[in-house]
């Protein structure tokens, strides 16, 4: 992939993720705060938790750090897939984000 292609795939994952909180702040009382600096999205819930996505350019990676751990995914040209084998990146935001804000939330690409 080039990176060209790796900021484009990247640039719709985080914007998802934006997306996402927007949506689940009118669907819900979860009142994710959400702020984007450059290639950085940090998520703050109530509870003052903080779950934070990064983009990895040089390695063409997205790296996520929640209470839970850290977690980094690479592109399989349709899914963000971690790469120790852990499973697709939204469904770790959505266990991850679930688990620290006390509520059932959903994110999707």
């Amino acid at each position: 992939m080039t990176d060209l292609e790796y900021l484009d795939h990247a640039e719709r994952l985080l914007r998802a993720v934006e997306l996402g909180c927007d949506r689940i702040n009118d669907a819900t009382d979860a009142d994710i705060d959400n702020q984007r600096t450059g290639g950085m999205v940090t998520l703050s819930f109530a509870s003052g938790s903080q779950i934070i996505i990064n983009l990895q350019k040089p390695l063409q990676e997205v790296w996520m750090a929640a209470r839970a751990g850290g977690f980094h995914y690479r592109f399989d040209g349709q899914h963000w897939m971690d790469t120790k084998g852990q499973g697709e990146f939204f469904e770790q935001l959505t266990q991850s984000a679930s688990e620290q804000s006390g509520l059932a939330l959903r994110f999707s690409s």
